[in-house]
């Protein structure tokens, strides 16, 4: 199963994601992460590169600009607020059977739907992002 996850600048969030992911559930599927904004080629947060290995995972990564071969590749479309995925949605809307937040996937509707932006944060704000995604990352199986 391709994933894809967004945020806003594909340096902290959707990257964190994406590298959790390729950890929990390399033999189930494949994840990639984009940004509504991002500029292209930056570096991950030194932050979220330094929370994921302290968690042994390694990342190498550089921030891509979501595109329309982004969307056609992702089996399931996972989004870090609910501004991403309405943006989304407007933009794609042949896309919307598989456009979700990430917490809504794992949660199902009426929960709140955002993961805290931890940019700019300190390490401890990194570290509560990543036990937050990580926890909803286990839990995305659960409705396959």
């Amino acid at each position: 199963m391709n994933v894809l996850f967004v945020c806003t600048g594909n340096t902290c969030r959707s990257p964190m994601a994406e590298a959790i992911f390729n950890n929990i559930w390399s033999g189930k599927g494949e994840a990639k992460s984009v940004g509504m904004f991002a500029s292209a080629g930056d570096n991950a947060a030194h932050n979220a590169i330094q929370v994921l290995k302290e968690n042994g995972i390694d990342i190498n990564h550089q921030s891509k600009q979501l595109t329309k071969e982004n969307v056609k590749w992702a089996y399931l479309i996972l989004t870090m607020t609910a501004s991403h995925k309405n943006m989304l949605l407007n933009i794609y809307p042949e896309a919307a059977d598989k456009i979700y937040t990430l917490k809504e996937y794992v949660n199902g509707p009426g929960y709140d739907s955002d993961v805290l932006d931890p940019y700019g944060g300190d390490i401890n704000i990194y570290r509560s992002t990543f036990m937050e995604l990580k926890e909803l990352i286990n839990r995305i199986f659960e409705n396959e």
